[in-house]
């Protein structure tokens, strides 16, 4: 049974995993993950070793910023986001909003869209099988490969179109978007409302403690670990380290969009 204590989830509601960027050259020249977007997550990057850059499309244009150790960058709902890998180890610790919701479809990689025309198609492109990337499962990396191509293409024609339709390709993608997801929502509400709308109602309440000069909650302390998967999955931007620090039991392995939505 999932525990209502904010005191059992990791702070601010959120999800992290480490991700080795894919250095699989792909038909731009490039080395990097297939580009996705989410829905209803802010998403961050804490860059720990390596070089390479983060691409991003959205109603704002489209931009390039340089990553290295030492830069954070985050993201709102709606950036479509390439990661790129220039020195062939690139890696980033990632912060995730909404600890559960990626782990629940809220990613979409950027798919033509006969792959985005239904839940079912998108799932059948998205698909992967189960495997440990650490123990080079052929059948497993060619299929994250194939799927990072097809995102891939999606993207590139994405963001040529941008520049010539006003945004008419891009509002069509987003639309899209929305309706492969929208069947999830109400699952998304009742993990925020148990997540960060809790925690914060319970900081609320202990201000109200403190202003009155009571510290009865803290007795309450606790000190929680998050156990680290055994081994790294195959997600959209790279190879996935993960700590379960969820309340529901999801592994943190969403938080970079290793899930299929299916």
């Amino acid at each position: 049974m999932t525990s209502t204590s904010p005191f059992t989830t990791f702070p601010g509601a959120t999800a992290v995993s480490r991700v080795s960027i894919y250095d699989w050259p792909a038909a731009d020249g490039k080395c990097g993950g297939a580009p996705h977007m989410h829905t209803a997550s802010s998403e961050a990057y804490v860059v720990l070793s390596g070089s390479g850059r983060l691409e991003t499309l959205s109603t704002s244009g489209f931009a390039s910023t340089p990553l290295e150790p030492g830069v954070t960058v985050w993201f709102t709902p709606g950036t479509i986001h390439r990661a790129v890998n220039d020195s062939g180890d690139l890696s980033v610790l990632v912060v995730m909003q909404n600890a559960g919701l990626p782990e629940n479809g809220d990613a979409v990689m950027t798919f033509p869209p006969s792959c985005l025309a239904s839940p079912e198609a998108y799932a059948a492109a998205a698909a992967l099988p189960l495997s440990n990337a650490d123990r080079g499962d052929v059948r497993a990396e060619a299929a994250a490969r194939r799927r990072r191509d097809l995102a891939l293409d999606g993207y590139l024609r994405l963001r040529e179109a941008t520049k010539n339709d006003g945004g008419a390709a891009l509002r069509a993608f987003l639309a899209a978007t929305a309706g492969l997801v929208s069947a999830r929502t109400e699952l998304w509400r009742d993990r925020v409302e148990r997540g960060a709308e809790l925690q914060a109602a319970f900081t609320r309440r202990n201000l109200m403690s403190l202003k009155s000069a009571e510290s009865f909650f803290l007795s309450e302390a606790q000190t929680r670990i998050g156990a680290r998967e055994p081994h790294r999955k195959y997600g959209m931007c790279g190879r996935i380290e993960t700590w379960n620090v969820s309340d529901a039991g999801d592994a943190s392995a969403g938080t970079e969009g290793s899930d299929t939505m299916g």
